[in-house]
């Protein structure tokens, strides 16, 4: 039985090791405008808009057959995750849990995979016509609105001075950020403050996330809890439709911290993508 934990982590290494592609700030890894299905409508989780290679409609062979199309000779389909609670009979037995009794695995789910195929790799059937939410103000305004529509929500302390910090304190539940006019672009306002708040959300009053309490600076806890911090504010900004060029600089030392945590964890990925869309749904009130 494949590893998929490993597939799908070698998957964003290999992403990641090109330089070129961070895959949590494509343009289209949103929940409006990505990958969605074409038969149920729905969009894929966060961790699959992050393996699929494009936006608009997928569905699986069986579903573009059923619709009187063909999958073109000679293309491949794209991984798509899942969890699956296992069936009794089931044996899901893996290097980590082979001491567990079958009792034990069968409460726990299990990741999965299927493929699926692009609209592009299909013959006979037309692309359904979908709009996009098309915002009648500047996209920076309605982030700005975002945060603070959140911030007063949530009763969070927010702290604008001239600082070259940023950042969440879970003891005083206080979101501090530089000033607006520190800022070069308006969409680093926001990339900054979406980051400080997916940390936020991590408290104990909101997602109870473990790894926002136990953090210390380099550690792995650190590690997942800064990559969910990323992949929740990249996935606002492409939400949002707030341009990407300026907001998230990520260096070498960045990629390669990234780099060895994956390394270190095959699960992580999964676990932290997870993790940033609820975040990011608790941030968006939905």
């Amino acid at each position: 039985m494949p590893d998929v934990y490993q597939i799908v982590t070698d998957r964003i290494m290999t992403a990641l090791e090109m330089e070129e592609e961070v895959p949590w700030q494509r343009p289209w890894c949103c929940f409006n405008g990505g990958a969605y299905n074409r038969v149920s409508g729905k969009h894929y989780s966060l961790i699959n808009q992050m393996l699929l290679s494009h936006s608009g409609e997928y569905a699986t062979f069986k579903q573009w057959t059923e619709l009187g199309g063909k999958v073109r000779k000679g293309e491949k389909g794209e991984m798509v995750v899942f969890f699956k609670w296992p069936d009794q009979k089931e044996d899901s037995q893996t290097e980590d849990n082979k001491e567990e009794t079958q009792e034990d695995r069968s409460r726990r789910p299990v990741l999965r995979y299927y493929k699926v195929f692009h609209i592009s790799q299909i013959e006979s059937v037309a692309p359904r016509e979908r709009q996009i939410p098309v915002y009648s103000s500047d996209p920076i305004t309605i982030g700005e609105k975002v945060f603070w529509n959140y911030v007063s929500r949530e009763r969070i302390r927010v702290d604008l001075e001239p600082s070259n910090e940023a950042y969440y304190s879970p003891s005083k539940d206080l979101i501090h950020l530089p000033e607006l006019s520190q800022y070069k672009y308006p969409s680093e306002f926001c990339s900054t403050a979406f980051h400080e708040c997916v940390h936020s959300t991590g408290s104990t009053t909101r997602l109870n996330r473990v790894g926002l309490k136990k953090a210390s600076f380099g550690s792995e806890t650190y590690s997942k809890e800064e990559l969910i911090a990323e992949i929740g504010a990249a996935a606002l900004l492409n939400t949002l439709g707030i341009e990407t060029d300026h907001s998230i600089q990520n260096n070498t030392a960045y990629i390669r911290g990234w780099l060895k945590a994956l390394h270190d964890d095959r699960r992580l990925i999964i676990q932290a993508a997870g993790q940033a869309e609820k975040a990011v749904n608790y941030i968006l009130n939905r």
